[in-house]
């Protein structure tokens, strides 16, 4: 006799995940009943979003410890030890880091910083496009000389010719009077208005060198725009003080006249009284005496070599002598020399205001 089904409980045999005489499948559903512990989790394959930034990005650095507390321990995240953040090497450290003292980026070795930068301490801060001064050369000098007056040779051919002629016709007449009663005395003043006229006309060639060293090619009357009285004082005074050193054993009569060679430069260049020109001279002289010295003897072999061609050679070597040696003054005492071949401006640079003599 069969037992009907129950419709509230199906066939146990069934329920139990296979049929009877069968081991039920555990994996079945409804198989065994749950273990009583909590069920075997798995690692997740990648971490749980929010864990770890993203790759390729920068951690921000951790917050400063407390006052007092140090560093954090070694080897941790942003400790001493090469860190994040920690002082030997890390980043923003001491030790070379970014921004730190030892060569970092605004450090004592990095960019503008005191120690290699930019103008720093023991190197030269010069301004842009400064050159530095040269050394003097006489070949410089006499060959800047040269162009110049192969530039504009009458004028100086003109007022050396005119020079000569004129202290020589006064020379002679003063020579033609001096046989009558008297002669003496006509023969000194002849010979005064001679010295005079002479020493017009050295401030008449430092004013035509002058101009040209300033870029300028003057014309006959322009070499004659000079402060006569304090030209001839000038002179008058260096001849005085050349006379007495010659009196005195000859020696220091040629170093005066040597010291004193600029004397009318100064006075027609700045306006400078006779007193302050013949010091001036005398300082700017006495602190470069060894290059102004070779210059001096180049320039009186280039006379020699004048005189030695009739004379006429003299048109050409006595020009160069003058140009030179306002070149020279120029050079030592700052003031403008303007290239061969420049076109001058139209007012040259002030002289140092602080400079002394």
């Amino acid at each position: 006799m069969t037992t009907p089904p129950d419709p509230n409980n199906p066939d146990p045999d069934s329920a139990a995940g296979g049929a009877s005489g069968q081991t039920p499948d555990p994996n079945a559903s409804g198989g065994y009943p749950p273990p009583s512990g909590p069920p075997p989790s798995t690692p997740p394959s990648s971490p749980p979003p929010g864990s770890y930034p993203p790759p390729g990005s920068t951690p921000p650095p951790p917050p400063p410890p407390p006052p007092g507390s140090g560093y954090p321990p070694p080897g941790g995240y942003g400790s001493p030890q090469g860190g994040y953040g920690a002082p030997p090497g890390g980043y923003g450290t001491p030790q070379g880091g970014y921004g730190t003292p030892q060569g970092g980026y605004g450090s004592p070795g990095g960019y503008g910083t005191p120690q290699g930068g930019y103008g720093a301490p023991g190197y030269p801060a010069p301004g842009y496009g400064a050159a530095a001064q040269p050394e003097f050369s006489v070949g410089a000098a006499i060959s800047y000389a040269w162009n110049r007056y192969k530039e504009n040779p009458l004028p100086w051919i003109l007022v050396i010719l005119v020079g000569g002629v004129v202290t020589s016709a006064i020379n002679w007449i003063g020579s033609a009077l001096s046989g009558s009663d008297g002669g003496w005395a006509i023969s000194t003043i002849f010979s005064i208005i001679a010295a005079v006229v002479g020493w017009i006309f050295q401030g008449a060639y430092a004013r035509g060198a002058l101009d040209e060293v300033s870029g300028t090619k003057p014309d006959f009357g322009a070499f004659f725009r000079i402060p006569f009285g304090p030209v001839i004082l000038t002179a008058l005074l260096v001849a005085i003080g050349t006379v007495i050193g010659f009196i005195l054993l000859i020696i220091p009569g040629i170093i005066f006249a040597f010291l004193a060679y600029w004397s009318i430069t100064f006075v027609v260049d700045r306006n400078l009284d006779p007193i302050e020109g013949i010091k001036s001279s005398f300082s700017v002289i006495s602190k470069n005496v060894g290059p102004l010295l070779l210059l001096a003897l180049a320039n009186i072999g280039l006379l020699i070599l004048g005189a030695l061609l009739c004379l006429v050679g003299l048109l050409v070597t006595f020009p160069l002598t003058v140009m030179s040696s306002v070149y020279a003054y120029r050079f030592f005492t700052g003031g403008q020399i303007v290239p061969v071949g420049l076109v001058a401006p139209t007012a040259p640079p002030p002289y140092p205001p602080t400079q002394q003599y």
